[in-house]
């Protein structure tokens, strides 16, 4: 089969599928705004394109989002009409519609066989759209209505993908019915040989100190340090967490932008934001504990996770991270927030422990009472490893069922170019 992947920040979530397809020995191509020059990864073709067009001046600001993603829908058309123009003609296409690159490649092939990764549908109901008050506090009628508009995108995408893949129920649960019908759950896949547990891990921290599994070492990890993932409470926990556990190192993963949600005001960034309101009531003996990694290569990352004596993961209604599966694979202790996505992966009291995302003090209590019990954190982390193995794991379950999606996806009638 000749096979091609869209993804602006490629491979994103096909790391896996794609080399496995290419490995076994298909044609596969993939284009990308992440690259300035073609280049071969795992021996997958991976091409580059470049938006050309800025963003309109004067649109209105509920339409700003969709604009952004019919320039960028324009850009990867022209990139699939000079691959067309060069005799390539793809049996399968496997886009990430989320930004917009595959609005338009119906048009270009018809006959070819269109499978998109759900990642989201965003829901305007109260209970996601006002989920935290202090960062959503002016949800009137006009922001239910701005946010509906953000699912254009989803909606321009309905008649272009034959099948769909999302990674968890509560993802593809998002999404109405004419949607969910076409949509297969499969985890993009955790890889369990290679994050273990590690009873001889060590970590360097920036200062050059040590942390090993002897050490006290409360892990917290997000893409970006922002409230969209719980950071702003977990920083107004640390006073009184430093306070109760005084042999306990805090190591914070995370960069200082913005992923989701609203962005902090201009200047200023949310990593800083939360530091200041909390450091003053942190004396600095225990604030010498607290270390912002930044973002740090994957094989430092796995050993952060196997010092981990309890890993912290809070997030609102939303996507759920790789990191939670990477940390539950490690077999840390986890304490996350009792939010709707947690629900596939964390049985309370069972593969970890539950606290209202809100309730500090209820994280502090839960965190200490991990860390006074050596017992209770084994147990957690075996059960949290075998739920992943059992339900994540790349080799034996993901990976294969992304395999029969593909093929799948190879038996289905294309679709025609909707109105």
């Amino acid at each position: 089969m000749k096979i091609l992947f869209i993804h602006q920040n490629f491979p994103g979530q096909f790391k896996h599928l794609a080399p496995a397809l290419a490995k076994a020995g298909h044609e596969v191509v993939a284009l990308t705004l992440r690259v300035k020059k073609p280049g071969d990864w795992q021996g997958v073709k991976v091409l580059p394109y470049a938006v050309q067009r800025k963003q309109g001046q004067g649109a209105h600001p509920w339409v700003l989002d969709f604009d952004t993603k019919v320039i960028r829908g324009e850009a990867c058309f022209n990139a699939a009409c000079r691959l067309r123009a060069q005799g390539f003609s793809p049996d399968i296409i496997v886009a990430h519609p989320g930004w917009g690159e595959s609005m338009f490649l119906r048009d270009v092939w018809p006959e070819a066989r269109i499978g998109l990764y759900y990642e989201l549908y965003h829901i305007s109901s109260d209970e996601h759209l006002g989920f935290d008050p202090e960062f959503q506090a002016k949800v009137g009628q006009a922001e239910h209505l701005r946010i509906r508009l953000k699912n254009l995108n989803n909606r321009v995408h309905f008649p272009v993908g034959d099948l769909g893949i999302s990674p968890t129920e509560f993802q593809a649960g998002t999404f109405p019915p004419e949607f969910r019908e076409k949509i297969s759950v499969i985890h993009d896949g955790i890889d369990t040989d290679h994050v273990v547990a590690n009873e001889g891990a060590r970590f360097t921290l920036p200062d050059g100190s040590v942390v090993t599994r002897d050490d006290e070492v409360i892990t917290f990890v997000n893409r970006n340090l922002e409230p969209y993932r719980g950071y702003h409470i977990f920083m107004r926990a640390l006073p009184q967490l430093l306070k109760e556990r005084p042999n306990a190192k805090v190591l914070i993963v995370g960069g200082d932008d913005v992923s989701y949600g609203a962005r902090p005001p201009k200047g200023q960034t949310w990593k800083q934001i939360f530091i200041d309101e909390v450091r003053g009531r942190i004396p600095t003996p225990n604030w010498s504990r607290v270390h912002f990694l930044g973002r740090i290569p994957y094989d430092q990352f796995v050993t952060l996770l196997q010092v981990s004596r309890v890993h912290v993961y809070l997030t609102y209604p939303f996507v759920l991270s790789w990191s939670l599966f990477e940390a539950m694979s490690a077999q840390a202790a986890i304490v996350a927030s009792n939010t709707a996505p947690l629900h596939e992966a964390i049985r309370h009291g069972e593969t970890g422990r539950l606290v209202d995302f809100f309730d500090g003090d209820a994280l502090v209590a839960e965190v200490c009472a991990l860390l006074q019990d050596a017992e209770a954190r084994a147990a957690l982390g075996r059960a949290a490893r075998a739920h992943v193995v059992a339900n994540y794991d790349l080799k034996s379950i993901c990976l294969p069922k992304q395999l029969e999606w593909i093929e799948r996806l190879y038996q289905t009638q294309a679709g025609t170019v909707g109105d």
